[in-house]
């Protein structure tokens, strides 16, 4: 499958905000967009001229996307699959996103970052009720507990996380039980429950041109 394989802090500069794909060090003085906030490339500090309207949502839709980690077709998928369901195109589209299971064993505090999370989870460390499921795109349903395989929990990064839990706090459609390093999904998430800087009327907008 294809995907990203370029510095990912290049991705948080063009957007011209941190989209947090790096965990940990982007709250460091590391952070490539506090040392550089410009737009990556030669002509990246150059660039002044206001947006158009077309800009401003095409904009939106890049930082959805690069938050969640997902590519265009998977997107597009998911925005059809919102359009589809009853209520706000865009509130729906962000909830499809925030139920994808690497988005929930990031926000239990399972990995440091998403696409650390993909990566647990596509290596066979996560399990749903009990069940190994490895694929990043799964949706989470109401009820059901994710948690990291018994015999993943002396992977020393796995470890490393785990020992934090007690200091992390959930989004309230989840329930985090920190001695059976498990979560729990208690109802489905709600707009106030996605706290990312998202206007995803923007992105609804650029899909009905």
């Amino acid at each position: 499958m294809a995907k990203y394989t370029e510095p990912v802090c290049r991705l948080c500069r063009r957007e011209g905000q941190k989209l947090f794909l790096k965990g940990d060090r982007c709250y460091t003085n590391k952070c490539a967009i506090d040392r550089r906030s410009y737009a990556p490339g030669m002509h990246g500090q150059n660039r002044g001229k206001k947006p158009s309207d077309y800009g401003i949502q095409l904009r939106e839709k890049q930082k959805a996307r690069r938050i969640y980690g997902v590519l265009e077709k998977q997107f597009r998928g998911y925005f059809a699959k919102a359009a589809r369901q009853q209520g706000m195109t865009g509130e729906n589209l962000l909830r499809l996103l925030e139920r994808r299971l690497d988005n929930v064993v990031y926000r239990l505090g399972f990995a440091g970052s998403r696409p650390e999370a993909r990566q647990f989870v596509t290596h066979g460390h996560i399990t749903v009720n009990g069940k190994r499921v490895d694929i990043a795109s799964y949706l989470v349903s109401v009820g059901e507990v994710i948690s990291i395989k018994e015999s993943s929990r002396d992977n020393n990064r796995i470890k490393e996380m785990t020992e934090t839990l007690k200091d992390r706090a959930v989004p309230a459609w989840l329930s985090l039980d920190v001695n059976t390093i498990s979560g729990t999904v208690i109802h489905m998430p709600s707009r106030e429950d996605i706290q990312i800087p998202i206007e995803e009327h923007l992105i609804v907008e650029k899909y009905s041109r």
